[in-house]
């Protein structure tokens, strides 16, 4: 543990290791509220909190908010979602390969339109959207975006969802926009702008991280064939396969935020009340104490305590959504296309100043 700097005169501790990383993370007295003084957020002008964004709150609205999503995202509700993905995956790749080049872009064919599917048919935003919510999105999640770009893209993304929300209202339908505006908006339980925020919440983050992991996904196992003919030998080493695919990458790299309420020992390193922490996943799930060789991708080794998704209370809650998403998606690209190679460096498409890692495009043939 160390101060680092990030922006002015604000030095927050670097947390790196996974052990500190876990008591971190799953300890009360760090609060996630970026409205209070000090606390380290990744950019020294950031827009303020919109109503629903219960990741940068504490409970109790944090618990509130939360756990109107919690039905949408049940085991039971997510393996219903399975043949539809599977469904989706199917026909993206279909489309892919429809005019015989053997060649594509997978960013834009498949890992962007994937993800994009499936959280619109849950959220029921109409796909054919989909250049303006992802527009929005890529303006809010970089790190190169100023306060004005970031407010501008998030005023037009809850313009939109304001507008679904009222449709919806008066014309509910299966999708979960609906049940926000049915079960919580009309019953007091949430105010409008908040099932905004909700909804804009998921939709953000329901496709831009799942987008950026599925080609670096391929980039790793492409780059491991041992690896790859393993799991094409025995398709049952998918789920596990994911797991450490989410270790060795852990695509969200600005760290998780906190803020000390109180002084709080870690490691025995004091942490005063008003210092901020940023804890650095990508780093805690390469903690060599807790994976052997954790530089390599090993299919086969336990990632049960891996941190891609966070730890505690805020730990994400699209995660059995995005593991279905890679262990369906994944297995059908290189079934379909069992000669897929990268045609370009993916070093060459990396996002810039993006506070998720991924690729902008990767060139591939097959």
């Amino acid at each position: 543990m160390r101060r680092v700097t990030i922006w002015g005169e604000t030095s927050p501790w670097l947390i790196t290791r996974h052990k500190d990383a876990r008591a971190v993370l799953a300890d009360p007295r760090f609060s996630a509220d970026a409205t209070l003084p000090g606390f380290p957020g990744m950019r020294p002008q950031a827009p303020p909190r919109a109503p629903g964004q219960f990741f940068m709150m504490d409970p109790p609205d944090h618990t509130r908010l939360r756990r109107m999503l919690i039905p949408a995202f049940t085991f039971r509700r997510i393996e219903e979602l399975r043949p539809a993905i599977g469904r989706i995956c199917e026909e993206l790749i279909d489309t892919m390969t429809a005019d015989g080049s053997g060649s594509a872009d997978l960013v834009e064919s498949y890992a962007l339109p994937l993800p994009s599917l499936v959280i619109c048919e849950l959220l029921g935003v109409p796909y054919e959207d989909h250049d303006f919510f992802q527009r929005q999105s890529k303006s809010i999640s970089s790190l190169a975006s100023g306060p004005e770009e970031m407010m501008a893209a998030r005023k037009a993304l809850h313009a939109y969802l304001g507008e679904l929300l009222a449709l919806r209202m008066k014309e509910p339908a299966d999708d979960l926009v609906s049940r926000l505006a049915t079960e919580r908006v009309a019953t007091g339980e949430a105010t409008e702008a908040e099932a905004v925020g909700l909804a804009s919440l998921l939709l953000v983050a329901g496709h831009e991280t799942t987008a950026n992991m599925f080609p670096l996904a391929v980039v790793a196992l492409l780059r491991h064939p041992e690896q790859l003919a393993a799991l094409r030998a025995d398709p049952e080493a998918w789920p596990g396969a994911v797991e450490e695919l989410l270790r060795y990458l852990t695509v969200v790299h600005s760290g998780m935020r906190r803020i000390a309420t109180e002084d709080v020992e870690v490691a025995g390193v004091r942490i005063r009340a008003g210092e901020g922490v940023v804890v650095a996943l990508q780093a805690a799930d390469r903690d060599p104490s807790v994976f052997a060789d954790p530089d390599e991708l090993d299919i086969r080794r336990d990632t049960s305590s891996h941190l891609a998704f966070g730890h505690g209370l805020h730990q994400c809650i699209g995660q059995s959504l995005a593991r279905a998403e890679l262990q369906i998606g994944l297995p059908a690209l290189f079934r379909r296309l069992p000669a897929l190679q990268l045609a370009a460096p993916p070093e060459d498409f990396a996002l810039p100043a993006s506070s998720v890692h991924g690729v902008r495009a990767l060139p591939v043939t097959w």
